[in-house]
């Protein structure tokens, strides 16, 4: 096991290995078997590319040997940004070959988030895009080469802008080698990491998701299960192909995996995806509430033919009631909850299922070796229909962060179990139902933003004496972030879009950033001196809750 990454305990792997599910089946096998089980089938589409699964294998070698004869070698970490297209496959794949280890980052990210992972993960290497939707991640990329000692090998996939002769960044296009000659790939422990995903984040800025190729072609394997994913599979990409969602639930990898086709969208509108559906027949995709509400509208004007979709997945934050009956009679497909942490737990509604579990619950783990608990604020556990917080472990939930003991210490029960900050509660039939986050942290559109993060950065701004962040309900978001500042003394009050200019210039990603500015005179602040967020959430209501005290009501500067 990689250093600084906690394994399963010794008599729980081995459990896992003996009842089958574990099988010592590393990512680079998988895709291996695939391609000599359905050689010339296409396995990819996006960029004006149609890539067959063998054609996909011998591009992955070659890349991987040229990633090895530039440098990269067995146990490297390498931060990876990139939009959906066949070019994240092949470059992680790649990576996988090699015994390099991708961290997977967003498109979105900018300055603080490259930085921090590229610090965390003591990564080598970063393969960027060159220029993306009018961002220059090229010049990113320097400008954390500069601040980064271990960061030696810039990779850029695209155009670059800022690029000169002398510089070292090499093109993507250029990584080519012959898998025949030079040193041998490795030999791969399925047992050891693969890959590492991101926290969704109640810290300021995520943390590092070890995953080893036993887990996570476990948990494809059990999502490709319960989804009844088949070769006959056309899963459109919608969302980041980094989010643990679109990767492997089952998502890009567990269509690989069942020899069906991928095909990548380059954002979720329907403008975009109803004709790739259309035209590549699509049978299963994955989106959040947010997207599908987009899809709904567009249904009623879109003329495109979507009579190919059996299942719509959704997922990564709350899905209301009103839009879930909507899916269904629209796009004549079944819909699918899913719950699932990069983490590892997963729960889905299965095809079988009545309507009023699929419409109310979030299904039940895909593994039978999925353990669960729902447990009070002692740790003792509840029975069903009660809320409190979920707590998981099992064959693909992970044993700790990495590099993070002292996080660790508070995440995990003493035997083992994750606890997710998720408030649940079971159905008498053992369904999930997920209630909200015990932490701070804002669900925006299936972003999770921390409430924390956001603050240093307000209360570092001139100007800002005090600063809280609070969510806001939005119909179509699901919450949306409010900045409430108190300014300093002598200070002008900012309009939220010289706010968000202000956020922006300190790196901060595009889906952090406030949808709404309040200015207070004071913060309210609760009995042991800290702000009161829900007398805040409540003012932002309307309303004027007795224990906020007597504050100045809010003056709305979102312009």
């Amino acid at each position: 096991m990689l250093e600084h990454c906690v394994p399963w305990p010794a008599d729980r792997a081995e459990r896992y290995r003996r009842d089958g599910y574990w099988r010592g089946e590393s990512l680079v096998r998988l895709l291996a078997d695939a391609a000599r089980t359905h050689g010339p089938k296409t396995a990819l589409v996006g960029a004006g590319r149609r890539i067959g699964y063998a054609e996909l294998e011998q591009e992955v070698r070659r890349l991987a040997a040229g990633f090895r004869d530039r440098g990269i070698g067995d146990g490297d970490r390498v931060v990876v940004q990139l939009p959906n297209t066949p070019d994240f496959v092949r470059v992680c794949f790649a990576l996988f070959t090699i015994g390099a280890r991708p961290v997977f980052s967003l498109p979105a990210h900018r300055d603080v988030e490259i930085r921090h992972l590229c610090e965390l993960s003591g990564a080598v290497g970063y393969v960027s895009p060159g220029l993306l939707r009018g961002f220059d991640h090229a010049a990113l990329a320097r400008r954390i080469r500069s601040e980064v000692p271990t960061l030696r090998h810039l990779f850029v996939c695209g155009d670059d802008p800022s690029g000169t002769a002398d510089d070292p960044v090499v093109p993507l296009s250029e990584v080519d080698g012959d898998p025949e000659t030079g040193d041998p790939f490795p030999v791969l422990d399925p047992s050891d990491v693969a890959f590492f995903l991101l926290s969704g984040g109640t810290t300021a800025l995520p943390k590092l998701i070890p995953r080893t190729h036993d887990d996570y072609t476990y948990q494809v394997r059990a999502a490709g299960s319960a989804t009844a994913l088949t070769e006959r599979d056309v899963y459109l990409a919608t969302l980041p192909v980094a989010f643990n969602f679109t990767w492997g639930c089952p998502g890009v990898v567990g269509t690989l995996r069942a020899g069906g086709t991928v095909v990548f969208a380059e954002d979720p509108t329907p403008e975009t995806c109803f004709p790739l559906i259309a035209a590549e027949r699509v049978t299963v995709t994955s989106v959040v509430p947010s997207v599908v509400q987009l899809w709904l509208e567009g249904a009623e004007w879109l003329t495109d033919d979507l009579s190919s979709l059996r299942t719509v997945q959704i997922g990564s934050a709350k899905l209301h009631r009103n839009i879930a009956e909507q899916i269904e009679p629209t796009f004549d497909c079944r819909l699918q909850q899913v719950f699932g942490m990069a983490e590892g737990l997963c729960t889905f509604t299965r095809d079988d299922d009545p309507a009023e579990t699929v419409l109310a619950t979030q299904g039940r783990p895909i593994s039978p070796a999925d353990e669960i608990r729902i447990v009070d604020e002692e740790g003792k556990e509840l029975p069903a229909g009660e809320i409190g917080e979920l707590l998981a472990r099992g064959p693909y939930t992970l044993q700790g962060y990495y590099r993070a003991p002292e996080h660790n210490a508070r995440a995990f029960t003493d035997d083992g179990f994750y606890r997710s900050g998720d408030l649940a509660r079971l159905t008498d039939n053992g369904d999930l139902v997920i209630e909200g986050r015990i932490k701070d942290v804002i669900i925006r559109g299936g972003d999770k933003v921390s409430a924390a993060e956001v603050e240093g950065h307000l209360q570092a701004l001139e100007g800002v004496a005090r600063a809280a962040v609070v969510p806001v309900p939005d119909d179509f978001l699901g919450e949306r972030t409010c900045a409430c500042l108190v300014r300093a003394e002598g200070a002008e009050e900012m309009l939220l879009p010289e706010l968000k200019r202000a956020m922006q210039a300190r790196g901060l990603a595009e889906y952090k950033l406030p949808d709404r500015l309040v200015y207070l005179e004071e913060l309210p602040l609760t009995g042991l001196g800290k702000t009161d967020k829900k007398a805040l959430a409540a003012l932002l209501r309307g309303e004027t809750p007795a224990e906020a005290g007597a504050f100045v009501p809010a003056r709305d500067r979102t312009g």
